[in-house]
């Protein structure tokens, strides 16, 4: 799949991107994952926070948030990973995963990278040199375990 690749910082945003990313995280994780939850937490727009976008044309076909390391004890935090319905089974997601570790790398080089997987997701994200890190927990009533790429 082509996309066309956005990282920006949060004070770069455009309310149009904004909405976007909002509207489909709570499409995904609030009314497909049935998750009700506060979504919106704070942290979108703290300290160096970047959001990486892929966009097919006007539609956001996958995105995730980079929380700074200074706010997250010295890991660059992957989050709120998703591919739009519409995109799954295009191998988007092994290119958001390739794309998100050349913008961390460009961004904070030599940085540690902590995220918090469901538990299913596992050895996808062992692809790209995650190890497990701690013990699997439920969120959501979602299991979930930590992975950190060093």
């Amino acid at each position: 799949m082509t996309v066309e690749w956005v990282c920006k910082h949060h004070n770069d945003l455009g309310k149009e991107q904004l909405y976007a990313i909002l509207r489909l995280r709570s499409e995904v994780f609030v009314v497909e994952q049935k998750c009700v939850y506060q979504d919106i937490d704070g942290q979108d727009l703290q300290g160096d926070t970047h959001h990486l976008m892929a966009w097919k044309g006007d539609d956001l076909v996958a995105y995730l948030r980079l929380l700074d390391p200074e706010t997250q004890a010295g890991d660059v935090v992957i989050g709120r990973v998703i591919v739009a319905p519409m995109a799954r089974g295009t191998g988007l997601g092994h290119l958001l995963m390739e794309e998100t570790l050349k913008q961390i790398d460009d961004i904070w080089p030599e940085t540690p990278i902590f995220l918090s997987a469901q538990a299913h997701l596992q050895g996808y994200y062992a692809r790209y040199g995650f190890l497990v890190a701690g013990e699997e927990y439920l969120e959501d009533d979602i299991p979930h375990i930590g992975m950190r790429r060093a």
